[in-house]
């Protein structure tokens, strides 16, 4: 060996070492260029006055100034700053545009969300807004990319991506609105009426009435009665033990897509939220108490944003304006809150706000389609869809005045979708005037003129008063129609006429017993329930089980209601942990022996450590799956595309037919119901028994973790995936209790406030604050909501301070 070659092998392990040294010292000054500002003084264009944005230990923002529009231009800009990546795949979720940004990986996704033409929708809507709205979002908009241009290096998942940030419009802050009908309207496909009117289609209307029955014994309407129970329908109704007819062509059918297409019957997450009240009579200091915590999916960072705006306003106490709450970034308005005198809080109401229309084609001309007045022409439009990497694709479009043509009713006729997602009259920012609310008269007030999906809107004030009613605009009048089928609109008078005057709207304040509560449920009956509809309301368990946790206490204080919000007690299970102590009461099987042993003590607690709740609990989704499968069989041998109709659980049908044991309707596999029952037993002592450990080891918490990711983490590596996750640790809760999570599902907040009394109020949230893995508020409070540690409302001490004043 050369002494030249020995000296180059003794330089290169240097050389390769400084290398690496520089390219983490490079990774490290892009990564850092991306973090927020948070100190210091900056010029902004467009101004009035100085807005000061100061940053507590948890990063909550406080924005003060002299006018609410430079509020919302100075929010626009700490968005921008903290939360542009998730502000842009929101905006590009309703828009059908993510595969441009992510690739071919999200082109079904754009596919399905393309077809409602949302960005045609926010442009229209905003044409239409009032003058001093869109000068508000042209404000925010301008901070917005004000606060993207400050950053020295462009937001780290960018880097990641290969890819640079698109700038903000006025309009897209309208998709953002878009985004949430689109998660709180199942996505806008509608798919649960289409699966209805296959079950008519192949079943008798009197078994599917039962099978779709509410369930009476969990329901807790705020006003009007229960259901009635449902009633098993008799052998000859229908009876399972006769061939089905094979009219029409059948397909076969397998286990795996039955188990798949009855997973919503048994109650999978979906997006919902408790909120509750309770009356100043029985808080101690005279102002009413609000809870609210909304249930959506959990991401790193979360949807939410910790914000508190100061600003002048003569109507607030001191003639300043304090809102406490959180913000949605990519719009400038406070979601959920109080403002001193008012606090309010929203739930998925879950009406009906979207029908299908049978559209019927001029046989003569296939683009023609029949109105009440004639014919009308389809507007066809060619979408041409971006994916990194890839041509276009192109999606061809056929808009009729009712909305989009999506699918097929069960006799092949073409269904468009009439969905209040799809109409610009759903979109404003009249949200933004609950923060000048005083009131709950005046809360309630307001309710019919949010542009936003109808939600139950409670509220409680500084004076003591609670309040419920609808919040949204866009309530249709149907008239000539069966809201839960397709329907032909083209006769007079049929469809939708129009909206719902604010007279109509349900409302309910100052009940007798000072407590008022929804969670996705059941509100109202009669007149109010066939004005708002029925879009899959929730079982009804865990509204009833705050309404008992309300009713056991004569007093409350923020932390008391939080206790509420995290109550994992499963009283919903309860009926049958017994049934299966009497099932296997006689059993001589080893394995079903334990299991017996195991879930005889009954804990009633959804807890991490709990074996008894997930036994339970498996034996209760493969009961119904047994019970449910023959019924799904014979429809799905005709439509093999049909999933048990979604938000729709199956409980009530379930438990009554277990309840009764009618031979008529058991699945012909089993000699009798006590065979049904034994054989779910077993199939849960095999499944889970088998495993590590066998079923002692089986606890809720290793089914149920946190689960919460960042978006890009499945594109990492998986030991570098760690830093921008949250810890995936076991949760306890589930569904049918007010501790609802699910991996990747549950609270996105825990607000617990009087108004007037904002210092002693609760605000949780996961995920943190900032999007950035170098922010010192990358996870702050995570810690805290995931142990259901109380963390202030209100902001700490100014840690940083950052100054916005106009340029001149």
């Amino acid at each position: 060996m050369t002494a030249r070659r020995r000296r180059v092998l003794r330089v290169l392990p240097w050389a390769l070492l400084a290398l690496l040294a520089a390219a983490l010292l490079a990774l490290g000054w892009l990564l850092a260029g991306s973090r927020a500002q948070l100190d210091g003084t900056r010029r902004a264009a467009g101004l009035t006055a100085p807005v000061s944005i100061g940053r507590d230990a948890l990063g909550t923002v406080t924005l003060e100034g002299k006018s609410r529009t430079d509020i919302s231009y100075a929010l626009g800009y700490v968005h921008a700053q903290e939360r542009f990546f998730a502000m842009d795949l929101m905006r590009r979720a309703s828009a059908g545009e993510l595969a441009a940004l992510v690739g071919p990986v999200a082109l079904k996704v754009d596919l399905g969300h393309r077809r409602h033409r949302l960005r045609a929708v926010a442009e229209a809507a905003y044409a239409q807004l009032p003058p001093e709205q869109r000068h508000e979002l042209d404000r925010y908009r301008d901070g917005v990319n004000a606060g993207l241009a400050g950053l020295r290096v462009r937001p780290w998942e960018y880097l990641l991506l290969d890819s640079r940030p698109l700038p903000w419009r006025s309009e897209e802050s309208l998709l953002l609105i878009a985004a949430m009908y689109l998660d709180l309207d199942g996505d806008g496909r509608n798919e649960r009426e289409l699966h209805m009117a296959q079950m008519r289609a192949v079943l008798p209307g009197a078994l599917v009435d039962f099978l779709l029955a509410p369930a009476p014994d969990w329901e807790a309407p705020l006003s009007g009665q229960l259901s009635r129970p449902p009633m098993v329908p008799a052998a000859d109704v229908y009876d399972l033990r006769r061939p089905a007819s094979t009219a029409a062509p059948t397909t076969a059918v397998s286990a795996t897509s039955l188990a798949a297409a009855l997973a919503p019957a048994l109650d999978a997450p979906r997006p919902g939220s408790n909120s509750f009240a309770v009356a100043g009579t029985l808080t101690g200091n005279g102002a009413a108490l609000l809870a609210n915590d909304m249930h959506l999916g959990l991401r790193v960072p979360n949807i939410w944003f910790r914000t508190r705006l100061r600003y002048p306003d003569p109507a607030a106490p001191g003639g300043r304006r304090d809102v406490n709450g959180v913000s949605l970034p990519g719009t400038p308005a406070i979601i959920v809150g109080s403002n001193g005198q008012i606090a309010w809080g929203f739930t998925n109401s879950y009406g009906d706000w979207q029908d299908w229309v049978r559209v019927r084609r001029d046989p003569a001309d296939a683009s023609r389609y029949k109105v009440p007045e004639g014919w009308a022409t389809i507007d066809a439009h060619e979408e041409h869809l971006q994916v990194k990497g890839r041509p276009d694709a192109i999606l061809k479009v056929e808009d009729t005045r009712w909305g989009p043509i999506m699918g097929e009713d069960t006799d092949g006729t073409p269904l468009a979708l009439a969905w209040i997602g799809g109409r610009p009259h759903g979109y404003n920012l009249e949200l933004m005037q609950l923060e000048h609310a005083t009131d709950v008269a005046g809360a309630l007030d307001l309710a019919p003129r949010l542009g936003m999906p109808p939600q139950n809107l409670l509220v409680a004030d500084r004076a003591g008063h609670i309040g419920w009613t609808i919040a949204g605009n866009s309530i249709p009048l149907r008239a000539g129609i069966d809201p839960l089928l397709p329907s032909d609109w083209s006769a007079p008078g049929s469809g939708w006429q129009g909206w719902a005057a604010p007279a109509q709207y349900p409302r309910l304040e100052n009940p007798a017993d000072g407590r008022l509560w929804t969670a996705n449920n059941r509100t109202v009956d009669g007149d109010a329930l066939a004005l708002l509809g029925n879009g899959g309301h929730d079982l009804g368990a865990r509204a009833q089980q705050i309404r008992d946790d309300l009713r056991t206490r004569a007093s409350f204080t923020p932390g008391s209601l939080l206790d509420i919000q995290l109550d994992d007690r499963a009283v919903f299970l309860t009926p049958w942990q017994r049934l299966l102590q009497d099932t296997l009461a006689d059993g001589t099987d080893p394995s079903l022996r334990q299991l017996r042993q195991l879930t005889a003590h009954w804990r009633e607690r959804a807890a991490v450590d709990s074996v008894d709740y997930r036994l339970v609990r498996a034996f209760r989704d493969r009961v119904g799956e047994a019970v449910l499968t023959p019924f799904a069989a014979r429809v799905q041998q005709r439509y093999p595309d049909f999933s048990w109709p979604g938000e729709n659980s199956a409980e009530a049908a379930v438990w009554a037919l277990v309840r009764a044991q009618p031979a008529h309707l058991l699945a012909p596999k089993y000699p009798d119901w006590h065979a049904l029952l034994v054989d779910a037993a077993r199939h849960v002592a095999n499944e889970l028994g088998r495993r590590p450990g066998g079923l002692a080891a089986r606890s809720w918490g290793e089914r149920n973790r946190a689960g919460i990711r960042h978006p890009l983490s499945a594109a990492l590596p998986s030991w570098l995936d760690r830093f921008i996750d949250m810890p995936d640790q076991p949760i306890p809760g589930d569904n049918n209790m007010p501790h609802v999570a699910a991996p990747g599902f549950g609270a996105s907040e825990h607000l617990d406030v009087a108004p007037g009394h904002e210092a002693d109020g609760i605000l949780n949230m996961p995920g943190g604050q900032s999007d950035h893995p170098l922010s010192p508020y990358f996870g702050a409070g995570h810690d805290d909501w995931f142990k259901g540690r109380p963390t202030p409302l209100l902001p700490g001490p100014d840690q940083h301070t950052l100054v916005l004043e106009p340029r001149h």
